[in-house]
């Protein structure tokens, strides 16, 4: 294979871009319109975690990760689309700065799941996100836990325990997104034909 192929394949066409823009958008509305101001630290109880678990589920690792990226870089430089609605860089040095790292991770292993079924020559199904998912969620507790734990300098595990109250939404969150992304992915079978 040419290094002329491999770059054209590796590079992101203008239907992945705007995939990843829909996708950032989307997380940005699941963020806004439906937070709680109420949970642990201060940190709300947010759609959030639903529009990155389908991003990562309906775009794969890669579109996935960029969405949540995207998503996040604009809500950096000042656009409000953190909970609350706020923007800027103030959420990074908050309560829910270890959420907000995690988002992209999250995304990433739910994709990564959903590409390695494809490669296998499984089609992409609420079970299979499920198991992406769960491990994700797992990366978004632990380290959104540790974001809480260092900004209010409580010891780590406590606070685990603490943001476990998070967890149950959380996974109705990720049942919901598995069922959208296989519904998705039934419609759209080539979706992550190149990802």
């Amino acid at each position: 294979m040419s290094s002329t192929t491999t770059a054209r394949r590796r590079s992101l066409t203008t239907t992945d871009l705007a995939l990843v823009a829909v996708f950032a958008a989307l997380v940005a509305v699941c963020s806004v319109v439906a937070a709680l101001p109420f949970g642990v630290n201060g940190v709300p109880v947010t759609l959030q975690l639903f529009g990155v678990f389908l991003a990562g589920a309906v775009l794969g690792p890669v579109r996935g990760f960029l969405a949540v990226a995207l998503y996040l870089a604009v809500g950096a430089v000042g656009v409000p689309v953190f909970a609350g609605p706020v923007g800027g860089l103030a959420p990074f040095a908050g309560p829910t700065a270890g959420y907000l790292v995690s988002f992209p991770l999250v995304a990433l292993v739910v994709g990564l799941a959903v590409q390695r079924a494809r490669a296998a020559g499984l089609a992409v199904t609420t079970a299979v996100v499920l198991v992406g998912g769960l491990v994700g969620e797992v990366v978004c507790w632990l380290v959104g836990a540790l974001g809480i734990a260092l900004y209010s300098d409580t010891p780590y595990l406590p606070t685990v325990k603490a943001t476990a109250v998070y967890v149950p939404a959380d996974l109705v969150k990720l049942v919901l997104a598995a069922v959208v992304a296989a519904a998705v992915h039934r419609a759209f079978p080539q979706l992550l034909a190149r990802r």
